[in-house]
């Protein structure tokens, strides 16, 4: 039992550091082209770098908020989404260096916690990307030892807070309940089909496609902003590598939306393979500074207190 307590822990923390250190390597390649990670260090290594307003090991607004939302989780007791809006509402006031269009509209938009999302979607009929999927490490970590549907659910209200669309919370959700899996033990890849079922059947197709053994990101009809293709993606680099680091850098080496892309194939190559996986030079220079909070940096001491929190004495 000990043994099986002390590896849920390493995938926990790895779910949650992971997740922050893919965000902060692909942070400096944002919205830069294919292959620039591997142009610009073709051998594993010094991939930490910054640039692109970024210091190396910098967390970004992905990190951020998923920060936020599991410190809610951990000092509310559960979830109490009116305290989780707040925090993101403070957060967002403080002028975060990167912040999404859409969450910041919704956040900063006068609306109260449970209809400033679903107005947003109301007036504007486009609220599919990934700004909630990008968040959800601590979540998932947090609600998966209630269960597949207690976890899917949680997801699903939890992406309602800052999406409107219900395709930003299938997405979201199936995260949730592949970082559950791998927690686990299991194999999240070979779980899909199963969870596929547990998707809305209006946004089922869309996820069977882009989680496809045979899909390919290059095949995605939509910039990986999306919450479909980004998922797809992260999905894509931990099914065609063998180790945490060959994730990630295969995750930011796709281009585009690089932080979130690697923020999610972080977090669950980081409970596949436990956070000992993660390369040490890469979790040295991770640092995530959280505006609205006095000037206070987390780094992975704090990222892994808060995990082991997240957890619960059951899993200690």
């Amino acid at each position: 039992m000990g043994r099986d307590r002390d590896a849920w822990r390493r995938r926990a923390v790895g779910a949650v550091v992971g997740s922050a250190v893919g965000d902060a390597l692909g942070a400096p390649f944002e919205f830069g082209p294919a292959g620039a990670l591997s142009a610009r260090f073709p051998a594993s290594g010094a991939e930490m770098c910054g640039g692109g307003g970024w210091e190396p090991g910098e967390a970004t607004d992905d990190t951020q908020m998923a920060v936020l939302v599991g410190e809610s989780l951990v000092e509310r007791g559960g979830l109490d989404l009116p305290d989780v809006f707040a925090r993101f509402q403070r957060w967002a006031a403080a002028e975060p260096k990167d912040i999404g269009l859409q969450t910041e509209d919704v956040l900063t938009n006068g609306m109260p916690w449970d209809l400033a999302a679903a107005t947003h979607f109301q007036v504007n009929a486009r609220a599919a990307g990934n700004g909630s999927l990008m968040r959800a490490a601590t979540s998932a970590v947090y609600f998966a030892r209630a269960g597949r549907a207690a976890t899917m659910d949680a997801a699903r209200r939890l992406a309602a807070l800052t999406h409107g669309d219900p395709a930003a919370w299938e997405g979201t959700a199936v995260f949730h309940e592949l970082v559950r899996t791998a927690l686990h033990g299991d194999d999240p890849i070979a779980a899909l089909p199963g969870i596929l079922t547990e998707v809305h059947p209006d946004h089922r197709e869309r996820y069977a496609t882009v989680l496809a053994p045979d899909w390919h990101p290059d095949e995605a009809t939509e910039f990986n902003g999306a919450v479909w293709p980004c998922l797809g993606s992260a999905v894509w680099a931990v099914r065609h590598t063998g180790a945490y680091r060959e994730a990630i850098r295969a995750a930011v080496d796709l281009g585009g939306d690089t932080d979130t892309v690697a923020a999610v194939a972080g977090g669950l190559a980081g409970t596949v393979y436990g956070v000992d996986a993660i390369p040490e030079a890469w979790r040295a220079a991770l640092h995530v500074p959280l505006p609205g909070s006095r000037g206070r940096v987390l780094r992975e001491a704090e990222l892994r207190s808060l995990a082991e929190a997240l957890i619960g004495p059951a899993h200690r």
